[in-house]
């Protein structure tokens, strides 16, 4: 176990830290989107942006619906393999992949025709480069096996700042553990806590004037429950636009 030492005056107390834990495979599909560049899958739904310069490349997926979560599951990571198919490469190697974009339904088209990412469907629509790693490209789709795996992430989190003078815009990237975020929370340094919700994806927001203070940040995990504190995260003269870098992340 991993545990955290909480130190008082005179006390000093080891506390056990929620780790993530891989999930049980389950039953799923993949297709792919783009060419072998993968400059198709840069931005995507959970606001990312360009996946090379954040640290995502191109072993990232499209979640189904039913697997998105309302954005929550942005940034999990998942280990894929190809089952049951003769395009699958032999040896059933496996490839993990972070989700950073939806599959959106396709209702023109039936679910088992077409239509691979309607619910209750769980599919992932891999990258071409992350597909090629299991699978003959021209199968199209094959069956797979997948289970949630901690992402494993050099550093600590990332805060990417959009808004304004009153409302601000994070993209949090980088995470690690079970890669995801319930709640957030900021703090200036002539605040309290203020909490933050939940845009879309991977970005939270702030209706609050912060300017010319210093920001730090409150993050619950949403897989395990986990809470970190990154303090004085951006300096007072920060700035829209910027990504900020810390030290610390999820277990």
């Amino acid at each position: 176990a991993t545990f955290a030492i909480i130190s008082k005056p005179s006390l000093a107390v080891a506390v056990p830290v929620p780790v993530f834990q891989s999930s049980p495979w389950a039953a799923a599909h993949a297709t792919f989107y783009g060419d072998e560049s993968a400059s198709q899958t840069m931005g995507g739904a959970c606001g990312y942006g360009d996946l090379f310069s954040n640290g995502y490349g191109t072993d990232t997926a499209a979640l189904s619906t039913t697997l998105f979560n309302d954005g929550f599951a942005c940034g999990t990571c998942y280990q894929i393999k190809c089952v049951d198919s003769p395009w699958c490469y032999s040896g059933v190697p496996s490839t993990t992949v972070t989700a950073t974009n939806i599959c959106p339904p396709n209702w023109a088209q039936d679910s088992n025709n077409g239509g691979w990412c309607n619910p209750p469907r769980a599919h992932f629509d891999m990258s071409k480069p992350a597909f090629m790693k299991i699978a003959t490209w021209k199968a199209g789709i094959v069956p797979v096996m997948y289970r949630r795996v901690p992402c494993e992430r050099p550093g600590g989190v990332r805060f990417s700042f959009q808004g304004n003078g009153y409302w601000l815009l994070v993209y949090v990237m980088n995470v690690g553990g079970g890669g995801d975020i319930a709640n957030m929370w900021v703090k200036g340094s002539k605040t309290g806590w203020i909490s933050m919700s939940h845009n879309w994806g991977a970005s939270f927001q702030a209706f609050a004037t912060l300017g010319g203070q210093s920001l730090s940040f409150k993050l619950t995990s949403y897989s395990t429950k986990e809470t970190i504190i990154a303090w004085n995260v951006a300096p007072e003269n920060w700035n829209v636009g910027s990504t900020y870098k810390t030290d610390v992340n999820f277990h």
